[in-house]
């Protein structure tokens, strides 16, 4: 038996009463904003409220490698308290699921200290492989997987980049962690890439950047995911 298995995330003070929008970790700006128009008119004054956090981007980095039946990608399971605290809540559509630990793949938060531009997402790519992988890789074999995304464009600023690492999954050492209580449980799981798209659309991968960052790695990579087949494999290639 595992002694430290996850058995769930307890609330230990809610100190939400008491604490400003502009404190913590994330930030709530509450806006009223209004359309601008062409012809010079404007709008009524609506409200908009805009969740922000430090550095506010964000890297996505798919850690993968190559074996002779396929492709496997690391998958990183830990918990995540907003999604554990849905089961104190009542939904229209019940969710019967308790989210103890969720799977996604590797991603961090762009930090100040970071290069600007290209040069500094793949530093960080290589730093949270490191942290939440044990993996260590060279900044050149970060590979960008196509143009940045907006995560949640409705509630939050913050911008997805996506990357993809081919690196041997074997040789990872032990997660150095980022030296936060939050992020000391995790467990890493190495999945086939198929298997992994297929776990993102039946929710037991319940994590829309984790299904955007796999889809992107098989068109990358020339895997399609409805044959089980490369590209290169197919019949008359």
């Amino acid at each position: 038996m595992d002694s430290k298995a996850l058995h769930g995330l307890e609330v230990v003070e809610d100190r939400t009463a008491n604490a400003r929008c502009d404190e913590g970790f994330l930030t709530l700006r509450r806006l009223v904003l209004r359309n601008l128009y062409g012809d010079g008119s404007s709008s009524s004054p609506y409200p908009c409220d805009v969740l922000e956090r430090p550095g506010s981007d964000a890297v996505v980095a798919v850690l993968y490698e190559r074996l002779p039946d396929g492709v496997r990608v690391l998958l990183r399971e830990a918990p995540r308290g907003p999604v554990y605290l849905r089961k104190h809540k009542a939904f229209v559509h019940p969710d019967p699921r308790e989210y103890v630990s969720i799977l996604e793949v590797v991603a961090g938060l762009v930090e100040s200290s970071d290069p600007p531009g290209p040069r500094g997402l793949r530093a960080r790519a290589v730093i949270e492989a490191r942290e939440e992988a044990g993996v260590e890789v060279p900044a050149e074999a970060c590979v960008m997987l196509g143009g940045e995304t907006f995560a949640s464009p409705g509630t939050t600023d913050e911008k997805l980049y996506f990357c993809a690492v081919e690196t041997p999954l074997e040789e990872r050492q032990e997660p150095t962690g980022d030296g936060t209580v939050m992020e000391e449980w995790s467990r890493v799981h190495l999945v086939g890439l198929g298997e992994a798209i297929a776990m993102c659309r039946d929710g037991r991968v319940p994590d829309m950047k984790t299904e955007v960052a796999l889809l992107r790695l098989a068109d990358h990579l020339g895997y399609i995911p409805a044959l089980d087949a490369f590209v290169e494999d197919l019949p008359g290639r």
